[in-house]
């Protein structure tokens, strides 16, 4: 099993994390935000945590809540994450903003696997890798994917997300992402009975959520029937496949049990490592590539 932890992103930093919350950096602000996972004491004093501090999402629901400024700063910035041996394109550049559901559009512990999709799409014999990014979220993977040369689908099931992983293309100066506003697995669905197939495909579902059309989505009811269809959309000959998983129950042995063992198989944690010395578990994965990085 593998703990992996991004190495180089200058613009962003945990700096503390416990009592349900963490303190991170996202290029010149500081927020606090909930995390359900730290549930241990932080290393930092409360006075230090507010003085370091711009903005800190207060609760209102388990699934929504405010922004309180301690200090100025704009409800809208931009961070950039260096590419690893980039070809022409020296940085992927989010767009982030102070969300009513705590997010503000950047999950940094997944500059792990960006690094990985950029080695195997890079690595590959097929002149355009073709790529399928599903739950794709504002796209850090897509436009992982989109700059190291592949032909890249983005799907999510909301449509003002998918608004977002555009201005996160364009801020790249990148092109020609194919978005999908959809339910995933009615889409995956189709792409099998179409006969269709990729050479890599990224899947980060959430514990629950809805379709387009109001389906629902249940992590544990329904993740096995999507990796059997999942399965059948990949290459024969080249391919790579991750999955992530964030949910309290899950295991990197269920994940490993899901993607049915090939021999390149990694599985293991994400986690930050916070600069007070804690580490931040965020989510198990499985991945693995059929040619030799």
């Amino acid at each position: 099993m593998l703990l992996l932890s991004p190495s180089q992103f200058p613009d962003y930093e945990l700096i503390d994390c416990g009592n349900f919350e963490k303190l991170e950096r996202f290029g010149k602000y500081v927020t606090i935000r909930p995390e359900p996972q730290a549930i241990w004491d932080p290393k930092l004093s409360e006075k230090e945590w507010d003085k370091t501090a711009h903005v800190r999402f207060v609760s209102k629901s388990s699934s929504s809540g405010t922004w309180k400024k301690i200090k100025d700063m704009p409800d809208r910035w931009t961070i950039s994450y260096p590419i690893k041996d980039p070809l022409e394109h020296k940085s992927l550049d989010f767009r982030l903003a102070l969300t009513s559901f705590k997010h503000v559009g950047i999950f940094p512990e997944q500059a792990c696997n960006w690094d990985y999709i950029s080695d195997c799409v890079r690595d590959m014999n097929a002149e355009t890798p073709k790529v399928l990014n599903l739950f794709a979220y504002t796209g850090g993977a897509s436009l992982a994917a989109k700059a190291a040369g592949a032909d890249i689908i983005h799907l999510d099931s909301i449509k003002q997300v998918v608004t977002w992983a555009r201005d996160n293309m364009e801020l790249s100066g990148l092109r020609d992402i194919r978005w999908v506003v959809e339910d995933a697995l009615t889409f995956v669905k189709r792409e099998v009975k179409r006969g269709k197939k990729y050479n890599g495909i990224i899947l980060d579902p959430p514990a629950y959520g809805h379709g387009n059309e109001g389906q629902k989505w249940k992590l544990e009811d329904m993740i096995n029937e999507m990796m059997k269809l999942v399965f059948q959309l990949l290459d024969e000959e080249e391919h790579f496949l991750i999955l992530n998983t964030y949910s309290l129950g899950f295991s990197s042995l269920i994940v490993e049990n899901l993607l049915a063992g090939p021999k390149n198989l990694q599985t293991g944690e994400l986690f930050l490592n916070a600069s007070s010395g804690i580490k931040l578990p965020l989510g198990v994965f499985g991945r693995y590539y059929t040619g030799d990085l």
